[in-house]
């Protein structure tokens, strides 16, 4: 599996920035997604996760109530739709395909190049 993430920028405080990360190949239901980020100088830590067939998601609590994350299997394509952005949300977004359709915050083998996010104050 290829992943390339798009979308990344530079915004205010308060605002918004949809993500997206397109897959190939033809069986990209039966892959949980996830997205995570590294901040300068911190771990890459697990952001938002989908199951394969979108039944069931999985958020770290930094992002609860603010980032929701999706999927279009037709598309092949998973979304994390930001909302309500800090300063503390500035990293290297980074999204990853597990090969399985379980949903879970570890186990991801294919990753994709980061799109950067910059919120400033």
């Amino acid at each position: 599996v290829q992943l390339q993430a798009s979308g990344g920028g530079l915004v205010q405080a308060g605002g918004s920035l949809r993500l997206s990360c397109a897959a190939s190949g033809r069986t990209f239901s039966s892959y949980a997604m996830g997205w995570f980020r590294q901040a300068p100088g911190k771990a890459r830590e697990f952001v938002a996760g989908i199951s394969g067939g979108a039944l069931t998601t999985s958020y770290a609590d930094s992002v609860k109530g603010r980032f929701t994350i999706s999927r279009d299997n037709a598309k092949n394509t998973v979304y994390l739709q930001m909302s309500s952005l800090k300063p503390e949300d500035t990293a290297d977004y980074y999204c990853a395909a597990r090969n399985f359709v379980a949903l879970s915050t570890t186990g991801y083998i294919y990753w994709g190049q980061g799109t950067q996010v910059t919120v400033s104050s």
